[in-house]
This record gives structure tokens, sequence and C-alpha cells, in this order.
């Protein structure tokens, strides 16, 4: 991608960059988690309209659901490269090799045919008790695939849960170059959202900047992965408490707002301060909050190391905080193909001792996490309940530093 960082690519030229993503991706990443996780023959099926999630990020485009029934087979042989076969009655492109007759049987006997010729070892499915997009397999399809494998093939039969959630945190070349302008789509939208524009104290409300959020990444061609948020906060008003939602001269502003494009996720908190009259700069107490958010990043940042579990991180960095007199709270989680993607979880909003099972999932390299913590404390000049500053940000683990895609926020937008 090239250009101006606001420029929307047309659906064609979208659907070019994910099926060269894909294609990368498969080639240079997926091999070697197949050998790292020790699965010789990886399975993943969906029926129409009840797609294994794990299936979505596999069908090329313009594909948007499977068709029918489409199984995939990833087999990795000893010796040789990845085989890519599809059992569907559609094509599915360059990148899959279709193996199936429907005149010579169902496509569950075609992949026990698959089966027997290759001889796996181990064969993994996506099913999981921990990890929801790692449990794609529905109940009726895994009975049907193993009433139609032999008894040793069952026996061989392994979760292929720590691959699939391999796959899915796992970021290409390809996505890390383009990640930061997608990101920084999401800044631009909310600057324009917190700025005189769309903010006129006194009539705005803070839907109607939700409504606006909407209505502009409709029209801009992205897609929203959940409906924004906006808060305000006032002396009058508190973040637990709202007691309006018309926006005035002197209040604390926040939104939430999560974009999709190119099949990747953002997920974006940032707040803004809408200026009284005579005002240059947000209340000292306010600014003070910022640095300890700030603060506080740069904490979870620095515990950031691969082969650290989500939960290590979290420990690690309440502890620091506590030290330096830091009442936050941290729930940072995976970034990728989905919003709440696979990967560690460092910390839930409900839960800042220990997360089991997300909680446990080992920090890798190339992975991308939404940065998601608040800091709470009483400022002088509101003389009032506490104020939340609370910011999320994405952010790239390269294995050895942590990047922010569009920068960060440290203090907030000024709406004059």
């Amino acid at each position: 991608m090239h250009g101006d960082d606001n420029a929307i690519l047309s659906l064609r030229d979208r659907a070019d960059v994910t099926n060269r993503w894909l294609s990368e991706r498969i080639r240079s990443i997926l091999p070697d988690l197949m050998a790292e996780e020790d699965i010789d023959t990886w399975i993943i099926s969906g029926r129409e309209y009840n797609e294994d999630p794990v299936l979505m990020t596999l069908l090329p485009a313009p594909m948007l659901t499977a068709r029918r029934r489409t199984i995939l087979v990833f087999h990795l042989p000893r010796s040789g490269d990845l085989e890519c076969l599809a059992i569907c009655r559609y094509g599915l492109g360059s990148i899959y090799r279709g193996v199936w007759d429907p005149e010579s049987g169902d496509g569950w006997q075609c992949v026990a045919q698959l089966l027997r010729r290759r001889e796996p070892r181990r064969i993994g499915v996506n099913v999981s008790d921990t990890h929801a997009l790692a449990d794609g397999m529905t109940a009726s399809e895994l009975e049907a695939l193993r009433a139609e494998l032999d008894p040793g093939a069952r026996d061989r039969m392994v979760s292929a849960e720590r691959l699939a959630v391999r796959w899915l945190e796992t970021r290409s070349p390809g996505e890390i170059e383009t990640y930061p302008r997608i990101a920084r789509l999401a800044s631009h939208l909310i600057e324009r959202a917190f700025s005189p524009e769309i903010v006129h104290p006194g009539n705005t409300t803070t839907d109607d900047v939700v409504w606006w959020f909407r209505e502009e990444i409709d029209r801009s061609g992205l897609d929203s992965w959940f409906h924004p948020t906006v808060k305000l906060q006032a002396p009058d008003s508190g973040w637990d408490t709202p007691t309006r939602d018309v926006i005035r001269r002197g209040d604390l502003l926040h939104c939430d707002l999560g974009l999709k494009y190119l099949g990747l996720c953002t997920d974006t908190q940032r707040h803004a301060y809408v200026l009284r009259r005579g005002e240059e700069r947000p209340p000292r107490g306010i600014e003070g909050l910022f640095e300890r958010a700030n603060r506080l990043q740069d904490i979870v940042t620095s515990e950031f190391s691969s082969g650290r579990t989500g939960n290590q991180i979290l420990c690690s960095s309440l502890t620091r905080a506590r030290m330096e007199k830091i009442d936050g709270r941290i729930y940072t989680h995976p970034l990728g193909f989905h919003g709440h993607a696979a990967g560690p979880t460092i910390g839930l909003w409900d839960n800042q001792d220990r997360v089991p099972g997300r909680g446990d999932i080992p920090l890798n390299p190339n992975t991308c996490y939404a940065l998601e913590l608040s800091v709470i404390g009483t400022i002088s000049e509101w003389q009032s309940d506490e104020v939340r500053i609370a910011l999320e940000e994405s952010v790239l683990f390269d294995g050895e530093s942590v990047r922010f895609l569009a920068g960060r926020q440290k203090s907030p937008y000024l709406i004059r």
C-alpha cells in the first residue's frame, strides 16, 4: 500500500492485498507453526453461515462464507512442501488444490481417503475448552469426521488449539508493514470527531458523536467490529454515574473505537477536553493523570518478553505500578483478525489477579495487542469524585521491543 494514509482501497484492490497476504502467510508462516506444534495434518471445516473462525481467515477473497460445506486440509510431510487441499464443490482459487470428486462419495469420505494415503502421525482439529477462536469444529462436523476415519486415524486426532492460536496471532511481513496505516485511520477519525467540526458545546450529545462515528465509518468503506462508545466526565457527571449526555465546556470526553480494514482490527481509546472560555489547556490535574496513564503504558510494555505469559506480565506490571503509587487497571488483549483476538490475555477489567487459561499463553514475536488500561485519581480543580483516564493503543511486539502502531496520546485533544 502506498500514498495517502486516509485513502481507502477499492474492494477489488483490497481483495488483491488480502490474497497476497494469505498466500504469504500459508507459504512462510504455516509450515513452521505446524512443525512447532508437531501436527502433520490440520483439518478445518465449516458449513455455510456457521463457519469456523479460523476457516474465515483462510478463505481467499472474494469469498465471504463457506459454500455448503468447505473443508481445508493442510498436510506437512516429513520431507517436502506443505500441501494445501480443498474439499468443496466450488473452486478456491490458486492457493488450494481441489481433490474432491462428488461422484465418488461425500467430503468426509474424501478426507478419510487422503489420510489413509498420507498416514499422518498427529491430526489436528479445532476443539478447545479455553479459546473460542480455536473451538470452531462443531459437534456434528467432528462426529461426521470420526465416523469416516479408520480407528487408527481416530486415535491420532488431537486438539489443534495451540496451532490455531499461533496461526491467528502471528502477523506476516506484509501485514506488519501495513498495520500502522490501518491504526492511523482510527486516530484520524477520532481527531475529527473530537473537534469543533463535530462537537458543538451545549448542543451535541455523546450519542451524536457515536452515530457520527458509525456513519463516517460506513461512508468511508470501513467496518466497525463493535459499536463505538463516547462518555463524558465533569464535576457534575462521573464516569460510572453520568447525569447528562449533552456535551458542555469543561467536559472531559472519552471514546472507544474499533475499526476493521483489510481483515485486521484496531482498538483505540482516547480523550478530549472541551475548553472553557479563556482556557488554553485542561486542568493540571487531568494532565497529571495522563502522565500516570502514560507511565503505566511504559511499565506494561517494558514487561513484554518472548515466552512470558500474560499473567506474568500482568502481575509484574501491577507490582511496579503499586510501588509507584499508580492506581491503575490493566486489561490488554491480542489484536489481529479479531478485535479480541487469539493470544495471551494480560488482565481483564474485572479480574486483576490472574486469568486462567487465556492468561497462561506465552508471548510470541510478530504479534499485536490493544494496550488497554486505565488510571483513576482525584483532581483538585474539580473537587468531585474520582476521574478516570482510559487509554488504548494498537501495538506490535517484534520479539525484542514494543512499537506503537499509530503513536500514543500524551495529552487530551483540545476542542476550542
